[in-house]
């Protein structure tokens, strides 16, 4: 058999040699072949530049001097504080009024009409400065200033409510613990200059020549009457373009004299302290009265008394606005020839009697049905309860009364230095205060 066409048996067998190609080195060859890619320059960021990061800087400063400036300028930074621990509890009142009682301190308190007395302190508010005092020695324990002046300030739910003026009204309110000087709740609001704090016990109403602003006891807004600013529902209040004369609440409602266009004369309104909507008041009743220079003078559950000067009467009015009494009126005209300070009468409760004081006289009228029970002609302001006895000032010192009858207990000599006009009274324990104008003194 021929061998030609057949391989060699000694020769070896011709395989694929796996992995002899240089992959690298064909690659490399491709790119030296391949045109280089262009080079992309990298973009320069704009505030690379001078002006730019100047720029920046002078954003950055003036955002620092921004924070700078309102933290200077803020009611917090305007605002001095301090705080105390709770007092200790005071002494308790004598078991009758004694018969003697002598000036212990005094400090101007050109914000309160009355004596300010918060559980066991004596607030005081003066200027821009709230201040709470003990009352045997006067000594200030805490203190709430800011660099605003005060409109006023009382006592209600056991808390201070001190209203500060701002811009043209008394549109901010600091409520504060009087044991301690903590801040427990704090609101603007549209109050007027001049305004007074009317309470009954559950709400506090602002009063006004042309708004009423009723708060609860978290100084949230609950009721508003008048002519309201920023107003944004057109046509809630019932009237328009009337003013306001005296202000009386009791019971969760307000009562107010109102001097309207188109009346013949005055008018009494009666409307609920927290109705359903702030912004819309709930009327009990409206009725205009039979006479000008009307003037409420104290609310008990649902009766009103309002004094019609010109027909020298007392008149009573239910619930509902029905005349319930009326009564002769034996005050001097000048005493309600024009309406109190802030159109709020000097009025004081105790569990019989309702104490109104006209300016010369001072009138009980019992808690029940609001009529007359006696007068005291020579009084200087209405009389309180201190040491279980009602106390009155009257001209030269005090006088003890029977609440009864309004007999003479006894009469007790107070220096006042000469003061003459009318004398405001509170009890803190065994301390009685009189408020002299702008001075409480406290006198045991």
């Amino acid at each position: 058999m021929s061998d030609v066409g057949k391989a060699p048996e000694n020769a070896p067998e011709e395989t694929p040699e796996y992995g002899s190609e240089d992959v690298l080195e064909d690659a490399s060859e491709e790119a030296v072949s391949s045109p280089p890619a262009p080079r992309v320059k990298a973009r320069r960021s704009p505030w690379n530049r001078g002006r730019d990061r100047v720029a920046a800087a002078l954003v950055a400063v003036v955002a620092v001097a921004t924070a700078l400036v309102i933290g200077v300028t803020s009611d917090s930074a305007a605002t001095d504080r301090t705080e105390a621990a709770p007092p200790p509890p005071l002494p308790a009142a004598p078991d009758k009024v004694p018969g003697s009682l002598a000036e212990i301190w005094s400090a101007r308190s050109g914000a309160t009409p009355v004596p300010v007395v918060a559980g066991d302190a004596v607030a005081t508010a003066d200027g821009g400065e709230v201040a709470a005092r003990d009352p045997l020695t006067g000594q200030i324990r805490w203190h709430y200033t800011r660099d605003r002046p005060l409109c006023t300030m009382n006592e209600t739910w056991g808390r201070l409510n001190a209203v500060y003026a701002k811009s043209e009204g008394c549109s901010e309110v600091t409520q504060l613990d009087p044991g301690t000087g903590r801040i427990t709740a704090q609101r603007n609001g549209n109050a007027e200059l001049g305004t007074r704090l009317v309470g009954d016990g559950s709400h506090v109403t602002a009063t006004g020549k042309k708004l009423l602003t009723t708060w609860r006891d978290d100084l949230v807004q609950s009721a508003e009457y008048g002519q309201v600013p920023a107003l944004v529902n057109a046509g809630k209040q019932p009237r328009t373009g009337c003013t306001y004369g005296t202000v009386a609440a009791a019971s969760g409602k307000v009562g107010v004299i109102e001097r309207c266009p188109g009346d013949p004369a005055d008018r009494l309104t009666v409307y609920k302290a927290a109705p359903e909507k702030d912004d819309e008041p709930s009327v009990a009743f409206s009725s205009v009265l039979a006479g000008k220079r009307a003037r409420v003078i104290a609310m008990s559950g649902d009766l009103t008394a309002v004094v019609l000067p010109d027909q020298k009467l007392l008149v009573v009015y239910n619930g509902d606005g029905s005349q319930r009494a009326a009564y002769p009126l034996d005050v001097p005209a000048t005493d309600l020839a024009a309406d109190p300070a802030g159109g709020v009468e000097a009025t004081t409760q105790t569990t019989q009697n309702v104490y109104w004081f006209s300016g010369s006289k001072m009138l009980a009228l019992s808690r029940d049905d609001l009529s007359p029970r006696w007068t005291l002609s020579s009084a200087s302001g209405p009389g309180i309860l201190f040491a279980a006895q009602l106390v009155v000032p009257i001209k030269g010192g005090l006088a003890v009364l029977n609440e009864n009858d309004g007999s003479t207990i006894r009469t007790v000599g107070v220096d006042r230095r000469g003061y003459a006009g009318v004398v405001r009274l509170g009890a803190a324990g065994p301390v009685l205060l009189e408020e002299r104008g702008d001075t409480l003194t406290a006198l045991k």
